[in-house]
């Protein structure tokens, strides 16, 4: 048995996931730990591809696009591949995110008018500062 290892409990200390988290992943085939009966050890290349997707998740990106980038490194045996991947998919990804931001700050922009209309006419009282 390899030295380098979790457990479930270590992982989700580690990185602030619960059990559950890591089962589902597993599920989606995206972590593989060593199972040894009901046991499941996680390995250096389990807890580099969790950092991975937890990043991915924090970003917005999806299951499938986070599987298909590390699936890159395995498949293509390397980095160079699986960088340019990630790389496309952040410049699409930040695109995304900077129309929702945009989107978001006129419809914030909109409501404190309809607010401060509602204010100025007395229809409520006004809020405090």
């Amino acid at each position: 048995m390899p030295t380098d290892v979790m457990t479930i409990r270590e992982m989700c200390e580690a990185y602030e996931v619960t059990p559950r988290t890591l089962r589902y992943y597993e599920a989606k085939e995206l972590l593989t730990p060593i199972r040894i009966g009901t046991r499941r050890l996680f390995t250096r290349r389990d807890r580099a591809r969790l950092a991975l997707i937890l990043r991915g998740k924090r970003f917005g990106f999806s299951l499938e696009d986070i599987r298909q980038t590390l699936d890159l490194y395995d498949r293509d045996g390397g980095l160079t591949a699986q960088r340019q991947k990630a790389y496309d998919l952040a410049v699409k990804r930040l695109a995304e995110m900077e129309t929702q931001r945009a989107e978001l700050d006129l419809a914030i922009a909109d409501l404190k008018a309809e607010l401060a209309d509602a204010e100025a006419k007395g229809l409520v009282p006004r809020r405090a500062a």
